[in-house]
């Protein structure tokens, strides 16, 4: 796939050259991209999907991911996802950002002195816009390409691949801002005002349904597994869609907890035990390198064409030498000790400890901490400093186990939540969970969650869906009160510019007080 890097950079900059115009959501390509030049066949469709992975990987990470480290850096997924309100420290001084990302001190990351961050991107949704944008043209110039070469099950791909970006984004979105605007049409150009985000949700839920499963369960070029989208990769984005609506449209929970049960069973019985599998841990370094049977959507780098995601991964902040260079002797964070405790009793079995950890110093509280998850790079003396080339996990299929069992376990279906949970701990040697009642389930899968997808950027995320954040029962990491969640104290701040020419977009006050 990325051997078309510059048909990508070249459908990108064509398709969106205007969009610094007047309306934030507008999109008005030439007419050589609207009319017969362009789509006319399957190799135009080819290029113009791989366009739309590019524009979400810049809306995520660098722009260049040619540059040297250091040039145009932007750590969205490690500091929404990982940092932000975490139980971890940095040991050193300097680096406030890290101190202001776990106290959800957001006005003071946007407004961070030193410019390397990018910070204020953190507030500009335009990138996502941008992706968006591009697939609904996608969607709606694909039913009409008339080409023999393409077939209606290519047609069904493109168009499932489409419609699983447009709605990644959205769901990110969301769990970014809150309310966003929403729109499907293609060449929009207008106003519109925020939606109410289960709204957003619902609708995103429904444009997967029709969807999906055009969707292939795998495909039979290694090359495209994980990093392009497949039918397990909308399930798994389905199933997140639907816990995030239960957490924030009780009323009507129970529908999306069904939803998510079906969505799982989908996976299993209909073709997903065929194409994915949990690798046994001692296939770690090939789990995280990506494009593995164990992998359902990641974000790809490639070092063979010279690309990095720089210090924006979050590798970054838990390798030292021999994974950097000699003179990097620390990591620049650790977890605190209480909760790695909790998460890996030293008298209980689980092989992440020594897969994904040094069982010697992952308790110690200094910055000796180190993750080996992502250990895939070895530093050579010649180096300033090397982080691994492993892809971005977005989705992994452990997430669809403990999804499901979480809908499950609030069904009353414990039995059957227990098994899915316990595969998962199977695969890590982990004694299994028993039924000790909901709520001790429900903690169970929550710190389940902590462990596998520790530095994946789900962890801020788990805390806000599943109101941790407002429970002080829970003894980890940020809190704030319900008045404060309600007001959105778990979003981000949106950037004023947003209103410049759509005066009808209402900023989070949370953030303007």
């Amino acid at each position: 796939m990325m051997k078309k890097a510059l048909y990508i950079i070249l459908i990108g900059w064509v398709l969106l050259g205007n969009l610094g115009c007047k309306k934030f959501l507008s999109l008005n390509p030439p007419s050589d991209l609207s009319g017969n030049n362009f789509w006319r066949n399957k190799s135009d469709v080819e290029r113009y999907t791989n366009g739309l992975y590019e524009l979400f990987r810049e809306a995520v990470f660098r722009p260049d991911m040619t540059a040297p480290s250091g040039a145009g850096e932007f750590p969205f997924l490690c500091w929404t996802g990982d940092l932000r309100g975490a139980p971890l420290v940095h040991p050193g001084g300097g680096r406030e950002y890290f101190g202001y990302l776990t106290s959800n001190n957001i006005k003071a990351v946007v407004n961070y002195s030193v410019d390397f961050w990018n910070t204020n991107r953190f507030t500009q949704w335009d990138r996502f816009f941008k992706t968006i944008a591009s697939a609904n043209i996608a969607i709606d110039r694909i039913p009409g390409i008339d080409d023999p070469s393409m077939s209606d099950a290519d047609k069904a791909r493109y168009l499932g691949e489409a419609a699983f970006m447009r709605n990644l984004c959205y769901f990110f979105m969301i769990r970014i801002y809150g309310d966003v605007p929403y729109y499907t049409e293609p060449y929009f150009n207008g106003s519109l005002r925020r939606a109410p985000m289960a709204e957003v949700l619902k609708s995103c839920s429904a444009d997967l349904d029709q969807y999906r499963k055009g969707l292939p369960w795998t495909y039979d070029n290694p090359a495209l597994l994980a990093v392009r989208a497949m039918r397990g990769s909308a399930i798994v984005l389905q199933m997140h869609i639907n816990m995030w609506l239960a957490a924030f449209d009780e009323t009507n929970q129970e529908t999306y907890y069904k939803k998510v049960d079906a969505l799982g069973d989908e996976l299993w019985n209909e073709g997903g035990k065929q194409a994915y599998e949990l690798l046994p841990l001692t296939r770690t370094k090939e789990i995280f390198k990506g494009r593995s049977r164990e992998g359902l959507f990641e974000i790809p780098q490639n070092v063979n064409y010279g690309e990095s995601f720089g210090w924006s991964a979050f590798s970054d902040n838990v390798l030292y030498a021999p994974y950097k260079r000699a003179g990097i002797t620390e990591s620049y964070i650790y977890y605190i000790p209480d909760f790695m405790y909790e998460l890996y009793p030293q008298d209980k079995p689980d092989l992440r400890k020594t897969a994904w950890f040094n069982p010697a110093t992952m308790y110690s509280g200094t910055g000796k901490f180190i993750m080996l998850k992502y250990a895939n790079v070895f530093a050579n003396e010649n180096a300033e400093d090397v982080n691994p080339d492993d892809n971005q996990i977005v989705f992994r299929l452990p997430d669809v186990n403990l999804l499901q069992a979480e809908a499950l376990t609030h069904l009353g279906d414990r039995g059957k939540a227990l098994r899915l949970v316990n595969e998962v701990r199977a695969r890590a040697g982990a004694t299994p969970f028993l039924d000790d009642g909901e709520e001790t389930l429900l903690d169970n899968i929550f710190y389940e969650r902590c462990r596998e997808f520790m530095g994946e950027a789900q962890y801020w995320y788990d805390v806000v869906r599943t109101k941790r954040i407002t429970n002080l029962q829970y003894r980890y990491g940020f809190h704030c009160s319900v008045e404060q969640f309600k007001a959105g104290a778990w979003t981000w701040p949106i950037d004023p510019a947003a209103r410049n020419n759509n005066p009808d977009i209402v900023l989070n006050q949370y953030w303007l007080n």
